[in-house]
């Protein structure tokens, strides 16, 4: 993904300077970092379940997601699946972008829709990479990020 301007090893929270005390607490004390609120958890996760659907919907194989929630702060979450051929990759990826956009979810970045090897599509709370199946082998995310739990994706149809 060269060329796109922004650092994908850059933290999401690498611009917040923090000294991780709270402006009321006496010197010295320290106070754990705030925890996001549960509902914007379980709303990234179920809109990570839902893209990784839309992808088994329209036929995509071998999809994993991957929680990087404790890994990883730049995302909570990666959808890796592989497409058939370049323009199956392209008709997945824009699925995706199509139905998450009916959820209120916008694609904040996306990179090689137009040739259909490796889809990158950028949701902020999950990211999710689609390969020409050559691609995928080469890449090999999935080892790349062992150290993420994988979740079971739940069956749910596109109309859901």
């Amino acid at each position: 993904m060269a060329g796109s301007g922004r650092n994908p090893m850059r933290s999401r929270s690498s611009s917040k300077k923090s000294s991780g005390k709270s402006p009321n607490v006496s010197k010295g004390a320290q106070v754990a970092p705030a925890a996001p609120p549960a509902s914007a958890n379980s709303s990234s996760v179920s809109l990570a379940q839902r893209a990784a659907a839309v992808c088994l919907d329209f036929k995509a194989n071998d999809v994993v997601l991957l929680d990087l929630r404790g890994v990883s702060d730049m995302t909570d979450f990666f959808i890796v699946g592989s497409g058939t051929s370049d323009t199956h990759v392209r008709s997945v990826g824009e699925h995706v972008v199509e139905e998450m956009k009916k959820l209120g979810a916008r694609a904040h970045h996306v990179e090689g829709l137009s040739q259909g090897r490796w889809v990158l599509l950028d949701f902020v709370d999950f990211v999710v990479h689609l390969f020409h199946p050559t691609l995928r082998e080469f890449y090999q995310l999935e080892r790349l990020w062992s150290d993420a739990q994988i979740v079971p994706i739940a069956a749910q149809g596109v109309g859901a």
